[in-house]
């Protein structure tokens, strides 16, 4: 049967893809998908659209990547990247800041950044804030959509990097109305998973490299 073997074969080769593009991503830190299956494809010559996997499919092969290679240095990273982000999150508190992101998701490697979303009037509170609190901080543009639609096109946000003791931290302004819908993620098309300080904090109390 022709049609179910080429099926097969295309799956088989979108495994192949996405683990390339996962080896990629967390060695080389590309933090595109679309560029590490693209450079992935082509270093293993495969072609056509059907062995392309999804977005998904690579987030879950770095998943399978980091518990396979990562190991106690992973799940340890893991715990760092988490307590930085409570530390950044306390320090925005006034701004109601979210966690999102790799580090969340438990999919964060060692170039992975913080990444917090946090809701002012303007993006000038956060970078007196942080200076305030004795942080330079570098301005930085980020495009994401909002709604799902076939017609929706991704929208500008600014946002500040900052450097906290141990890790990176990438805080993106939305208006305060913004904490009500989160941006779609580009990996699933479906609205970002956002955690308070709260659910931060609950999630290192468990096992390191638990996700919510």
């Amino acid at each position: 049967m022709p049609g179910k073997r080429n099926g097969t074969n295309d799956e088989r080769a979108r495994q192949t893809v996405a683990q390339e593009a996962a080896r990629l991503i967390v060695e080389h830190g590309i933090r595109d998908f679309r560029v590490a299956k693209t450079r992935a494809a082509e270093r293993l010559g495969v072609t056509g659209r059907g062995a392309l996997p999804g977005n998904g499919e690579i987030e879950l092969a770095v998943s399978d990547y980091l518990a396979l290679f990562g190991g106690d240095a992973h799940t340890s990273h893991l715990g760092v990247l988490r307590e930085a982000a409570l530390t950044a999150m306390d320090m925005l508190a006034a701004f109601s800041p979210r966690l999102v992101g790799p580090v969340l998701q438990g999919t964060a490697d060692h170039n992975s950044a913080v990444n917090l979303h946090v809701f002012a009037d303007s993006p000038e509170m956060i970078a007196l804030e942080l200076h305030d609190h004795g942080y330079d901080c570098r301005p930085y543009e980020r495009r994401l959509k909002i709604s799902r639609g076939k017609g929706a096109k991704p929208e500008s946000f600014a946002g500040y990097e900052f450097r906290l003791e141990h890790a990176d931290v990438q805080a993106t302004i939305f208006p305060v109305d913004g904490i009500r819908q989160a941006p779609i993620s580009p990996v699933d098309g479906k609205p970002m998973r956002r955690a308070s300080r709260k659910a931060v904090a609950e999630l290192l109390e468990r096992p390191v490299g638990a996700t919510l």
